[in-house]
């Protein structure tokens, strides 16, 4: 008798005792090994290559085995201490880094473990400083449809209630306020403005906050929109006593051209989450940062503190391994690297708008997004992909590449091969 392989028994075991992300646990879609990765490639066990178009979900902007960053995890003294009480250089330096490149006024900083986290520690903030402020009847949140904040459950109440993930907890969750999408770029944003305005008059008496995804709408439907409406929502925010807070997640650290999404229309959030591209996907991390008048305001509230405090809150490991990634995005000049993805997803995608059942083909920065007039078959695009050597997730109605930074011309030509041999068969 044959002895299984492995591999074979690995992925057996997966198959029957590991979830993946929104995944069946009895009917699970095919996943496929990953036994290195080096550059912008995935190492499989049959010893193939695909280039890592998503960069495992938007975090490995340096690709993956990156000198530096390898040194950066094998420089500490000590892997983690608990927060409380006690302090170290490699938090103090990322909270030092982070207020000098994050925009002005934006100089408090806490430390979080996970962008759903961060999220978390943000709606907090803003329902802490209303109560700071003598309005604790200042409860719900303000936001716009389409949007996609994360898993948790303050994360869920802010995503979009009906086309979003997680529709099945409306009767559970926090129910929050919900202003139309914002418009794309060269929409209308007088009308829409006007509408965002009415909706905030409306309910001004009991919000504490807006929150949404500045310009780019990620997994809520990868949505660009016009950036004027965030100078709309800034004056909606001081109008009525709001807090602005930028869901900076999925977009900070150069994705959509500026360094930080809400440069676009220089328009600067009270409160902004960062995470994913922070670490350069090496580790889980995550950053609330907020201004000084914010700090203040929670610290008026009854607690005194803000009532927060992550077992692994600026955990030391992956505060070196921010830093790291955070020399490299200087070093290398993000944003002639993200220019250069822009111009070759713009060209290379120009393609699909002439394939069957494409609805709409849209790029920023480093993302290029197709978006069919159906449910993608995610099986069959994956397939697809893979077999022009390279690896994309598609969902719902979209097959979208998000790139490593470092990926070489012909790197994102063979990306967008894929993406169109994928919507091929979607």
């Amino acid at each position: 008798m044959t002895a299984t392989p492995p591999t074979d028994a690995l992925l057996a075991f997966d198959r029957e005792h590991v979830w993946h992300p929104y995944t069946s646990m009895t009917d699970p879609t095919p996943v496929r090994m990953v036994t290195g990765a080096a550059g912008v490639r995935l190492c499989l066990d049959d010893g193939s290559e695909l280039i890592d178009a998503m960069s495992s979900w938007w975090a490995a902007i340096h690709g993956y085995g990156h000198p530096a960053m390898e040194a950066a995890v094998r420089s500490v003294d000590f892997a983690h201490v608990m927060f409380g009480g006690l302090t170290h250089a490699p938090a103090i330096r990322l909270a030092q880094r982070l207020v000098e490149i994050t925009p002005a006024d934006l100089e408090r900083v806490f430390l979080a473990d996970s962008g759903s986290v961060s999220v978390e520690v943000a709606l907090k903030m803003a329902l802490q400083w209303q109560r700071g402020g003598g309005r604790p009847e200042r409860t719900r949140m303000l936001t716009v449809r389409g949007g996609y904040h994360g898993d948790t459950f303050g994360a869920m109440s802010v995503c979009d209630p009906d086309g979003g993930m997680h529709t099945m907890w409306s009767g559970v969750l926090a129910q929050q306020v919900f202003a139309p999408r914002p418009p794309g770029p060269g929409g209308d944003v007088q009308a829409w403005a006007d509408d965002f305005a009415a909706v905030a008059a409306e309910h001004a008496h009991e919000l504490a906050a807006i929150i949404v995804e500045p310009v780019l709408q990620g997994a809520g439907g990868m949505w660009i929109y016009d950036d004027a409406c965030l100078r709309v929502m800034r004056e909606v925010a001081d109008e009525h006593g709001l807090l602005l807070i930028f869901d900076e997640i999925a977009t900070g650290f150069g994705r959509t051209g500026t360094l930080f999404a809400g440069e676009a229309a220089d328009v600067v959030p009270d409160i902004m989450c960062l995470g994913k591209a922070l670490t350069g996907g090496y580790l889980s991390l995550a950053a609330v940062v907020c201004t000084d008048r914010v700090a203040r305001g929670i610290s008026g509230s009854e607690s005194g503190v803000l009532m927060h405090g992550p077992t692994f809150m600026g955990n030391a490991l992956a505060c070196t391994v921010a830093l790291a990634s955070l020399d490299l995005l200087v070093a290398h000049d993000w944003s002639a690297q993200v220019a250069g993805l822009h111009a070759g997803l713009v060209g290379g995608l120009a393609p699909c708008h002439d394939l069957p059942g494409v609805a709409d083909v849209r790029t920023i920065g480093g993302v290029g997004v197709v978006q069919l007039d159906h449910d993608v078959d995610v099986v069959a695009a994956t397939e697809a992909a893979a077999s022009y050597g390279v690896w994309l997730r598609p969902f719902r109605d979209l097959v979208y590449t998000m790139p490593p930074y470092v990926c070489t011309e012909q790197d994102v030509a063979r990306i967008c091969g894929a993406v169109a041999a994928a919507v091929e068969v979607a």
